[in-house]
C-alpha cells in the first residue's frame, strides 16, 4: 500500500511539474501555428481524408493481380434427391460436403485498372494540398490572433500608463488646491479623469482576456490552460514598399504556390483520367480462371459382386430355348472414408472468359458525358480557385497600401498630438490653462497613440499577407 501511495505521489509531482513548464513557457507564433496545426481537428479530418485515397489507391494496385478464394459447402437432403455418386434419383436423407477452390486473374479490363491507378494518385496528390491549404488558412488565423494579442497588450499598457499619469495629476492637482493655487473643481476634474483612465484600463484587460480565449481555441486549448505568449518587438521590415508590389508577378508566383491551385490542377488531371475510366466500359474485357474442386456424400459406399446362373427363355424361329447366364449382382461391402471420397472426387478446370459489352441500357453512354460534365465543372472551379486568389492578392496589396498610408498619417498626428500636449503641459504647470483643457490634450495624444499603434499592426500584418503570397513564411521578425 505504501508504495503504492508513493507512486501515485510521483506520478502527481511530475504532473504539477509538467504544467508549471508548460505555463512558464511563453509560445511563440511558430510554436502556436505548430501546436495549432497538429491539434486542429479540420486538419486531422484532411489527413484522414488523404489516408483513405491511399488506402484505395493501394485497392488499385492489388487489382492487377489475381485473386485466389476457397468455399465448403454442407448439405442435408431429405426425401427425393439425387445421389451424387450415381447422379439417380433415389428416396434417402442423406449429407454431403463440398470443397472449391478458385482462382481469377485479369488480363485486359479495358484499361480501366492502369486508369484507375493513374486517377488515384491524382486524387492522392489533391488531397494532399487540401491538407496543406487548410494548415495555411489555420496558421493565417493563428497569426492574426497572435497579433491581435500583442496588440490588445500594448493597448493595456497604454492604458495602465494613462492611468498612473491619471493618478499623478490628481496628486498634483491636490497639492496645488491645498496651496491655493487651482480652485477645487480642477480636483474634481482630476478625480473624474482617473475614474475614465482605471475603466479604460478594465476594457483592455477584457479586450487581452477575449484575444486569448480566440487563439486558445484555435490551438484547442481549454480556456483555463495558463497560456502566455512571447512578446517580440514588432518592426515593420525596413525594405517593405507596397507601392512597389506587382500584382502580375505576385499572382504568378502565388499560383505555383498556394496548395489550393495545386489541388485544383490535380482534380482537372484526374478527371480527364475519369473519361478514359468511363469509356473503358465500352471496351470488351479478358480474364483467365482455375478451379480445384472435390465433394463427399454419405451416400458412397465401397460394393462387392456375386456371379448367379440365371435361367432366360428366348424364342428362335417359333421354337422356345431354356438357357442359362451368368448374371453379377453387386453387394454394400462398407462406406466410403471421407478423404478417400475427397480424393476420386478430386476435379480440376482452367479457362478463359472473354466478356463484349453489347447493349447496358445506355449506361456506359452516360457514364461518359457525366465524367466529361465532371471535367467542365473542375474546370469551372479552378478559374474560380483563380479568380479568388487573384481577388484576395489585390485585397492584401490594396490592404497594405492604404495601412502604409493609414501609419504615416498616423505617425504625423501623434507626433503633432506629442507636441500639443507638451506645450499644454508647459501652460499646464504655467497656470495659463485649466485641466479640462489640459486633459482633453492628453486625451489627443492617447487616441493618437492608440491610433499609431492600431496602424502599426495593421501594417505589419499586411504586409505579411502580401509575402505570404509570395511564398514566404509567416513570422514576427
Amino acid at each position: 500500500m505504501k508504495s503504492k501511495l508513493t507512486i501515485f505521489g510521483l506520478c502527481w509531482m511530475l504532473c504539477l511539474l509538467t504544467q508549471n513548464l508548460f505555463a512558464q513557457q511563453n509560445w511563440t507564433l511558430e510554436k502556436c501555428v505548430e501546436f495549432a496545426t497538429q491539434n486542429s481537428l479540420s486538419i486531422k479530418q484532411a489527413q484522414n481524408q488523404v489516408q483513405n485515397a491511399v488506402l484505395t489507391q493501394r485497392q488499385n494496385l492489388a487489382n492487377r493481380y489475381p485473386s485466389l478464394n476457397a468455399s465448403t459447402n454442407g448439405n442435408i437432403q431429405l426425401g427425393r434427391t439425387v445421389d451424387p455418386t450415381t447422379n439417380s434419383f433415389i428416396q434417402a436423407n442423406l449429407s454431403s460436403n463440398s470443397i472449391n477452390l478458385t482462382a481469377t486473374s485479369p488480363i485486359y479490363q479495358g484499361g480501366q485498372i492502369r486508369n484507375s491507378i493513374i486517377q488515384g494518385r491524382y486524387d492522392v496528390e489533391a488531397l494532399k494540398m487540401d491538407a496543406a491549404t487548410a494548415a495555411n488558412n489555420l496558421g493565417l488565423n493563428v497569426a492574426l490572433s497572435y497579433l491581435n494579442v500583442l496588440l490588445s497588450e500594448e493597448q493595456l499598457n497604454n492604458a495602465k500608463t494613462r492611468l498612473a499619469n491619471s493618478r499623478l495629476q490628481l496628486g498634483q492637482a491636490e497639492k496645488l488646491i491645498e496651496a491655493g493655487a487651482r480652485p477645487l473643481n480642477e480636483k474634481l476634474d482630476a478625480l473624474s479623469q482617473v475614474a475614465t483612465d482605471e475603466q479604460g484600463v478594465i476594457d483592455a484587460e477584457n479586450q487581452v482576456a477575449i484575444n486569448y480565449l480566440t487563439l486558445k481555441q484555435l490551438l484547442q486549448l481549454d480556456p483555463a490552460t495558463d497560456f502566455k505568449i512571447d512578446r517580440p518587438q514588432i518592426t515593420v521590415p525596413a525594405d517593405a514598399n507596397p507601392d512597389a508590389y506587382n500584382l502580375e508577378e505576385i499572382f504568378t508566383n502565388a499560383l505555383g504556390a498556394q496548395p489550393q491551385i495545386k489541388a485544383g490542377d490535380r482534380r482537372l488531371e484526374s478527371a480527364n483520367v475519369g473519361i478514359d475510366l468511363a469509356k473503358g466500359g465500352r471496351l470488351p474485357t479478358l480474364g483467365i480462371f482455375g478451379n480445384l474442386n472435390a465433394f463427399a456424400s454419405s451416400r458412397a459406399f465401397d460394393f462387392t459382386s456375386t456371379t448367379m446362373r440365371v435361367g432366360q427363355t428366348a424364342y428362335i424361329n417359333g421354337q422356345t430355348v431354356n438357357f442359362e447366364i451368368d448374371q453379377t449382382i453387386p453387394q454394400v461391402a462398407g462406406r466410403i472414408s471421407y478423404f478417400d471420397q475427397i480424393n476420386r472426387n478430386f476435379g480440376q478446370s482452367v479457362g478463359i472468359q472473354l466478356s463484349v459489352p453489347i447493349y447496358s441500357n445506355s449506361r456506359n453512354i452516360i457514364n461518359i458525358e457525366r465524367a466529361r460534365l465532371n471535367v467542365h465543372n473542375v474546370e469551372l472551379n479552378n478559374q474560380q480557385l483563380r479568380v479568388t486568389l487573384k481577388s484576395d492578392i489585390q485585397n492584401a496589396i490594396a490592404g497594405a497600401r492604404n495601412a502604409k498610408r493609414s501609419l504615416e498619417a498616423a505617425t504625423a498626428a501623434e507626433n503633432a498630438a506629442k507636441l500639443a500636449f507638451d506645450n499644454a503641459k508647459q501652460r499646464y504647470d504655467l497656470g495659463a490653462i485649466n485641466a479640462l483643457e489640459f486633459n482633453t490634450a492628453r486625451n489627443n495624444l492617447d487616441v493618437a497613440q492608440i491610433n499609431l499603434t492600431r496602424a502599426k499592426f495593421q501594417y505589419f500584418f499586411n504586409v505579411k499577407q502580401v509575402e505570404f503570397y509570395q511564398g514566404k513564411k509567416i513570422t514576427l521578425n
